[in-house]
């Protein structure tokens, strides 16, 4: 036993030293004058491979449910009331606002304030999400004094540009776009209850289909978003630009610290408390722990009678229990 034990180690030893012999010894040193033609050569023989076709309907089933959810919206904010604060982003979908102390303020000095309501819109319910517009994703990199040089587009648009949809003519630089579509739908006539449950159904499966397919794009397409800002560039690495901090954090000429977005940085979900049928008229602060939550979208297409993805059901409570009367409100 003691023989075969000498005899296991020193094989085991001569294997190791053996490998170590046999290594190779290669210098760190890089020629970059070289290499850099190698990496230029790549890069542009990549662009040939974009945009991919089979994802080109994909792109286009987006911009065709974008323009169904921004009319939807437009067209059932006729017939359910939005409120929204007039000192931080927080709306409530319904007839009453909500009673509950949680405005934090604009620049979130204060909380557990009374919120200040006033009248919501458009943009309250499909949060507008913007980015620098490019004509491919190769493009060389923003430069801080070129910031001024390239169009602020709408960043789902701008995802489905890449992608190779043809976009309507002027609907990336059509500014007023949501604007114009509430105005155009309040001249119209009022619908009955039965078509603004058929409305809002065909608003909430758009809203599917557009999350549905920018998480599909983005698969394919890199974007990027701000760590620290809701900043977002679509394309292979984000821009130079220092515009990281203006409003909410310190350094005011830093730079932005980029990570991969994800679907809800361009569709962003407006998260609204949920009024279920045994909830009281008016939501107060006592029974939050009972309430229930939904995307903005969802809770207005809700309002007129339309059924939501089971997805929701977690979130929204629609089984939960109501919160127990106050004795005030008893008597």
């Amino acid at each position: 036993m003691a023989f075969m034990g000498r005899m296991a180690g020193i094989r085991i030893c001569s294997e190791l030293c053996g490998s170590i012999v046999n290594l190779r010894m290669y210098s760190s040193r890089v020629d970059w004058k070289q290499l850099r033609p190698m990496i230029l050569k790549r890069i542009k023989n990549r662009t040939k491979d974009y945009p991919i076709k089979r994802m080109i309907p994909v792109a286009q089933e987006v911009v065709r449910a974008r323009e169904i959810l921004t009319e939807g919206v437009s067209i059932l904010l006729r017939a359910v009331p939005v409120h929204s604060c007039k000192f931080c982003p927080e709306i409530h979908v319904g007839a009453m606002a909500h009673q509950m102390n949680t405005c934090h303020g604009f620049k979130r000095m204060i909380k557990d304030r009374p919120h200040q309501w006033g009248p919501g819109g458009l943009n309250n319910i499909i949060v507008p999400v913007e980015a620098f517009h490019q004509e491919n994703m190769f493009q060389d990199e923003i430069r801080h004094d070129q910031r001024f040089d390239f169009t602020r587009v709408p960043a789902v648009l701008e995802l489905c540009h890449q992608a190779g949809a043809e976009l309507p003519e002027g609907l990336l630089y059509r500014r007023d776009e949501l604007c114009t579509a509430a105005k155009a739908n309040n001249q119209s006539p009022a619908l009955r209850p039965d078509e603004l449950r058929l409305v809002g159904q065909r608003t909430l499966e758009a809203w599917e289909r557009l999350r549905l397919g920018v998480t599909k794009l983005l698969l394919v397409y890199p974007s990027k978003v701000c760590e620290n800002c809701s900043e977002v560039h679509v394309g292979i690495s984000g821009h130079k630009a220092r515009m990281c901090g203006v409003f909410k954090f310190e350094g005011w000429r830093g730079k932005h610290r980029w990570k991969k977005a994800g679907v809800d940085d361009l569709v962003p979900q407006k998260i609204v408390w949920h009024q279920r049928p045994h909830d009281p008229p008016i939501l107060v602060y006592s029974g939050r722990d009972y309430y229930g939550h939904a995307p903005a979208v969802v809770e207005l297409c809700v309002q007129v009678g339309a059924r939501a993805s089971p997805k929701y059901n977690c979130m929204m409570k629609e089984h939960g229990l109501a919160p127990p009367v106050q004795r005030d409100q008893a008597t």
